[in-house]
């Protein structure tokens, strides 16, 4: 069974930083995305970054140029580096890993961005 855990989410000034971690256990198949969502208070699921076991990422808009993900396949851990952090980045944050027969979440690591 494919368990997620994420870590360090914070309370953080407007144009501070954070980075959050995610790490999997249990057998995942090579092939994977791996990623991050958020989830801000009233709103819907919304994507923030991908990265592909071939080594691509996504991004959405939002995230461009203040947001890097990167991962660690041998540990099974994808981080995501966030700076220039907004007060609209306030959310609750998900790690996801998406295979080819199933989608992996994580409980969350909640991110608040004073302004």
């Amino acid at each position: 069974q494919v368990q997620l855990v994420e870590s360090g989410g914070g309370l953080v000034q407007a144009g501070g930083s954070l980075r959050l971690s995610c790490a999997a256990s249990g057998s995942i198949p090579s092939i994977n995305v791996m990623g991050w969502y958020r989830q801000a208070p009233g709103k819907e699921r919304e994507f923030v970054a991908r990265s592909t076991s071939g080594g691509s990422t996504v991004y959405a808009d939002s995230a461009k140029g203040r947001f890097t993900i990167s991962r660690d396949n041998a540990k099974k851990m994808v981080l995501l580096q966030m700076n220039s952090l907004k007060p609209e980045d306030t959310a609750v944050y998900y790690c996801n890993v998406h295979t080819a027969w199933n989608d992996y979440w994580g409980q969350g690591t909640q991110v608040t961005v004073s302004s």
